[in-house]
């Protein structure tokens, strides 16, 4: 992939925001970064004094093509029948911290597909991170994709300049059946991975194993966990993190997730042991660990259903989701949620706090961060896709609800992503509640600590025109708040961070 000279300065914008322990709450890339198909944060990373962030493009549009969408009736953005219409490269943008300056570093590269069709090989970059592999003269970011239906599988990349990212073998037997990477985690000196989805399903691989590489440019990838750890319900890892001497894996489970744990010594594949099983015995709605963040002293576990919260594929949700803390002993709090009483004794929630911090519309607790002391917590709402929705299946009461808000109230008062704070874990700030003043920003899906302030990138997929409905109907708009933002948070303690004129 060949770096561009594409340079773009966006003036950061203040938003309503302050307070809070914030000197200022401002917005420094609009838009998805001046092309509005760029919906997705997937990824951020620092690497060389830079802020690198991938894109997936059109999510809204490949959804359609997908044939999950069982509960909508009005497409929300209007889209082409051939989705490869567009322009489907994901992009890699890098933010100088120095400068403010944002550049466009490359576009994924056009291949020709298995249908015969020229398709990108790049669809989105799910993940980066930095490691320093035993061959590597320095760290390096490595980048994990979301590879076309028709192409040949994800790809791991790998960059030692932060300009050119090339391509380094991945685990043997991925080939072309696994098209999601979504885990690229440093641990003890090695990289660990584990496939998320397949053509078909995106959040399930049916090949639930992890796997170590001492050195991804030279030396293969090696199973280092039993398949499903032993369960077969267990379809995909959807989060790892180490935390501690250990490494923790939490898994996408239709009966509730798990959590499972290695210290990741002899030879593999490792012993590893269940933390959390059943959801933290709620069930199946915790289906899924999505985020997994280390604060002071805990691992920090947030849960939710696919498909934006309402799996209806396998009748789970809709169901807010919880937050529950792992201390270095293996035992758990429940820190937002239902109470209940478990195996292991009465669970109460540590905030006082229900799922989804009070909102059914919350389908996931998407992201975590940690920044200046304060633990951060960013939700995927999908309020906003009731308009669009099919609601003969809905609950008769929730219908009545529905129709006495109407559906603008709803998207003025309920809609948009949710972003959280606290000291210490149990009392809770909002940050925002309305996807900084944008209610089309449903999701909340990259946190990033950096030397300038806490960046925050939003999901918006709404563009670049959005579905209005009427009468039954749907007509399609320009929506100029379309697209992927990227907003900063900066305490009195951050280092300046200079606008694009170079003036602090």
């Amino acid at each position: 992939m060949s770096a561009s000279d594409a340079v773009a300065t966006f003036p950061p914008q203040p938003g309503p925001h302050r307070g809070l322990g914030f000197r200022s709450f401002a917005q420094i890339a609009p838009n998805g970064l001046g092309d509005p198909y760029n919906a997705y944060p997937h990824s951020m990373e620092l690497y060389k004094g830079k802020l690198f962030v991938g894109t997936t493009r059109a999510n809204m549009c490949m959804l359609k093509v997908s044939k999950v969408h069982t509960t909508i009736k009005y497409w929300p953005v209007d889209c082409p029948d051939n989705l490869y219409e567009l322009d489907m490269r994901a992009q890699i943008h890098s933010l100088d911290l120095s400068t403010g300056q944002w550049r466009e570093l490359s576009r994924s590269p056009m291949i020709q597909g298995t249908d015969g069709t020229m398709v990108p090989r790049d669809m989105g970059y799910r993940c980066m991170v930095v490691h320093q592999g035993e061959s590597d003269q320095e760290p390096a970011l490595y980048c994990g994709t979301y590879a076309s239906a028709r192409g040949y599988g994800a790809q791991i990349l790998r960059s030692t300049d932060g300009e050119e990212f090339v391509p380094v073998p991945q685990p043997e037997g991925f080939g072309d059946v696994i098209i999601t990477l979504r885990l690229l985690i440093p641990f003890k000196g090695r990289l660990f991975t584990s496939p998320t989805g397949r053509a078909g399903n995106p959040n399930a691989s049916f090949r639930c194993v992890v796997y170590e590489c001492r050195d991804p440019v030279k030396q293969p990838w090696v199973a280092v966990s039993e398949p499903s750890f032993g369960d077969p319900t267990n379809l995909g890892i959807f989060e790892m993190m180490a935390f501690g001497d250990y490494l923790y894996a939490g898994t996408v489970n239709h009966n509730g997730y798990q959590v499972w744990r290695t210290k990741a010594e002899g030879n593999p594949p490792y012993h590893w042991e269940r933390i959390i099983e059943k959801g933290g015995w709620r069930g199946g709605t915790n289906q899924g660990v999505s985020a997994l963040v280390v604060f002071k002293g805990c691992l920090y576990v947030g849960g939710g259903i696919q498909h934006g919260g309402v799996d209806v594929v396998n009748k789970i949700g809709p169901a807010g989701p919880e937050l529950i803390r792992i201390h270095e002993d293996g035992s758990w709090d429940l820190v937002v949620g239902a109470a209940r009483d478990t195996p292991i004794g009465r669970k109460e929630p540590l905030s006082g706090i229900g799922p989804g911090f009070g909102y059914i519309t919350n389908g996931y607790f998407w992201r975590m961060g940690v920044h200046d002391g304060w633990i951060y917590l960013g939700t995927f709402n999908w309020a906003l896709m009731l308009t669009y929705s099919k609601r003969d299946g809905w609950a008769e009461l929730f219908r009545n609800v529905y129709s006495e808000l109407g559906s603008q109230q709803v998207f003025e008062n309920v809609s948009g992503a949710q972003l959280y704070r606290s000291f210490d874990g149990e009392n809770w700030l909002p940050v925002t509640q309305n996807g900084f003043d944008n209610p089309y920003n449903y999701g909340i899906r990259s946190i990033k600590s950096t030397p300038c302030g806490l960046v925050v990138g939003t999901v918006n997929p709404f563009a670049p025109r959005v579905g209005v409905v009427e009468d039954d109907s749907v007509r399609y708009v320009d929506n100029p708040r379309g697209g992927l933002e990227i907003w900063l948070g900066r305490t009195e303690r951050d280092r300046p961070f200079p606008d694009p004129d170079g003036v602090a």
